[in-house]
């Protein structure tokens, strides 16, 4: 499984075991669009993303697609922060939502 890593190193995953856990929530809001509540809206930066997965392991929505890069799905974020506070590489920012 791809691990937390130095902030210069690039993780590289090969296999589907290289990704970490499933979130708990996968699947259980697919139904419920909530991105009409969001605040903040947040923004991937492709540049410093060095695709370890860590936001889309801690979504509480399935609202981050593991993708290379990883992207976000506006239908169901709620814009909680979850992934901009747990981002190992500092790669996801925010804007206010409505810009």
């Amino acid at each position: 499984m791809a691990k937390k890593t130095d902030k210069a190193e690039i993780i590289i995953l090969e296999t589907a075991d290289d990704m970490p856990p499933m979130p708990a929530s996968m699947g259980s809001m697919r139904v419920n669009k909530t991105a009409s509540w969001r605040s903040i809206r947040p923004i991937i930066l492709e540049d410093k993303c060095r695709r370890c997965m860590t936001c889309w392991k801690f979504c509480p929505e399935p609202a981050i697609y593991p993708t290379d890069p990883p992207t976000i799905d506006y239908d169901f974020c709620k814009g909680c922060g979850i992934c901009i506070n747990e981002c190992p590489f500092d790669a996801i920012t925010s804007e206010k939502e409505g810009k």
